[in-house]
């Protein structure tokens, strides 16, 4: 796959009103002057998630916000390099190529392979949500959930995006990033993933959470989801450099346990695994 341009040319613009668009916009049917075709490729493989695995070629242009034929020639490339299969009927899927070079993405899968063994004891011991979160910008990444059979049913997918402010994992990632970071996230009139703008009095009483929560080494957090209040508990994980790279969290519903006895055993498990992510030490997984 080279970076061509599709012989478009000429300057990215934004129709020289000087603002920015979250994706860019399709004049007639031609892709937008000068995108480069890595970022038509990305916006040909983000088409796809839990409610749309599958894909048809007309489905797909119309989700990536491409012409039809450039579609298809990022597709057939996507699909020659394996990062997307064809199905009898003809659509497209992701490939086993992406999950294979994902396998190896350090804050991902190789965590994971750490963290697993251990994330298994904490949900032996309660029985509920157990749920390892990294950070991406100013979001967050479910990388891994182990769950209960009569747990409650959870929004969140493995792979799938949560807000920093409206989730124990989140917050706790956030208690512990870089100033630079929580200092964009405060400022943001609407924060990634949330409901509402975050005002002047929000503000100042997260500032205050997130003090507590690097005072504290653990989140404990509330909300409603569909008909139940839920509450998850969750502290930080670290690497050798002694920087915040996931958080460990159980999920439970409020009126069925106190949530807080859950602390010690997050705590703990937390501790172990950033042990284990300091030494490259791999506990087996039981057979």
């Amino acid at each position: 796959m080279n970076s061509s341009h599709d012989g478009n040319g000429g300057n990215g613009g934004n129709g020289g009103n000087g603002t920015t668009e979250e994706r860019p916009r399709v004049r007639g049917r031609r892709p937008a002057h000068g995108e480069p075709l890595l970022d038509r490729a990305f916006r040909v493989l983000a088409c796809f998630g839990p409610e749309a695995p599958e894909l048809s070629l007309t489905a797909l242009a119309a989700r990536a916000g491409l012409p039809k034929a450039t579609a298809l020639r990022i597709a057939r490339q996507l699909t020659e390099q394996g990062a997307l299969e064809r199905t009898d009927a003809g659509h497209y899927t992701i490939g086993l190529r992406l999950l294979e070079i994902a396998s190896v993405a350090p804050r991902g899968h190789g965590l994971r392979t750490i963290a697993l063994p251990y994330l298994q004891d904490l949900w032996h011991a309660t029985g509920r949500h157990v749920q390892l979160v990294v950070r991406e910008g100013l979001e967050c990444v479910l990388v891994e959930r182990l769950s209960a059979r009569d747990a409650p049913r959870v929004m969140y997918r493995v792979g799938g995006r949560m807000p920093l402010h409206a989730t124990a994992p989140g917050l706790v990632l956030l208690a512990f990033a870089p100033a630079r970071v929580q200092e964009d996230f405060l400022a943001a009139d609407r924060p990634a993933g949330g409901d509402e703008p975050i005002g002047t009095a929000e503000t100042e009483a997260l500032r205050s959470r997130l003090a507590a929560i690097r005072r504290d080494r653990y989140a404990v957090f509330s909300r409603p989801q569909w008909d139940t209040l839920i509450t998850g508990v969750a502290a930080p994980v670290l690497d050798r450099n002694h920087s915040t790279i996931a958080a460990v969290s159980v999920i439970t519903p409020s009126e069925q346990s106190q949530p807080a006895a859950h602390v010690p055993a997050v705590v703990a498990v937390a501790r172990v695994i950033t042990r284990a992510m300091a030494t490259g030490n791999r506990r087996p997984l039981p057979s």
